[in-house]
């Protein structure tokens, strides 16, 4: 059987910069698993549905219910922290 054991980042304090990058995160992640439903025949519809392949969250990100954000926030927030717990910095370039 499968038990996932994900890095313990709790202790990973991230700067107010790394924060404000989230959510710009957060919505690439949802763009990019759109184009990869799109590709595979997915559209949207009201209701998820494997069979035809329809899903309610075809939409642009602005438009996803929070819950759905929240999923893409998490992945965004605990990639930032893995890449911090690793040791290494993240920068802006000027």
């Amino acid at each position: 059987m499968y038990t996932p054991k994900p890095i313990d980042t709790s202790d990973v304090v991230l700067s107010e910069d790394l924060l404000n990058l989230t959510e710009k995160i957060a919505s690439n992640v949802h763009d990019v698993w759109a184009v990869g439903r799109i590709a595979e025949g997915w559209t949207y519809g009201e209701k998820k549905d494997a069979e035809l392949k329809t899903t309610p969250f075809l939409v642009p990100y602005d438009e996803l219910p929070e819950s759905e954000k929240d999923y893409d926030r998490n992945t965004a927030m605990e990639t930032l922290r893995l890449i911090v717990k690793m040791g290494y910095k993240i920068s802006k370039g000027e």
